[in-house]
């Protein structure tokens, strides 16, 4: 299935080049000790912007909920149609939520409730992304 590039801003470019290292990190609060998700200026549970730093996670969740997408608006993706979406709640912080098409899960079978683990994907040269896979 094609994958979408990512373009790392200033804000999201260490989580991208550690995806890069095969390594799974986040933003992390050492005010409120919150992780969060996506990268921002300031904890959202806080409001700090001086007390966030990168934490290493890691990276195994659940499949909280699934839907397939049968009708999908992106060019790249129509091909591709059905393929799973699920959502994966991190169980470090389960305020967390990915999404993957979980790699290797046919469509219809996604196993919700699953555990995951972070899996990396290399999409360009030289360029990485994170996806989940089912474990167990």
């Amino acid at each position: 299935m094609p994958k979408i590039i990512p373009v790392a801003d200033e804000l999201s470019k260490p989580f991208w080049d550690a995806v890069n290292e095969k390594r799974f990190i986040l933003q992390n609060c050492t005010a409120c000790s919150r992780l969060q998700y996506p990268p921002r200026q300031s904890c959202m549970a806080c409001g700090s912007g001086d007390k966030l730093e990168w934490k290493e996670v890691a990276g195994k969740g659940h499949i909280a909920t699934s839907i397939v997408i049968e009708d999908g608006r992106l060019n790249r993706r129509m091909p591709d149609q059905p393929y799973n979406l699920a959502m994966i709640t991190l169980d470090e912080d389960t305020s967390i939520n990915f999404y993957s098409n979980l790699p290797g899960v046919p469509p219809y079978e996604a196993p919700v409730g699953a555990a995951v683990e972070v899996i990396y994907e290399e999409v360009a040269p030289d360029q990485l992304i994170h996806e989940w896979q089912v474990v167990g």
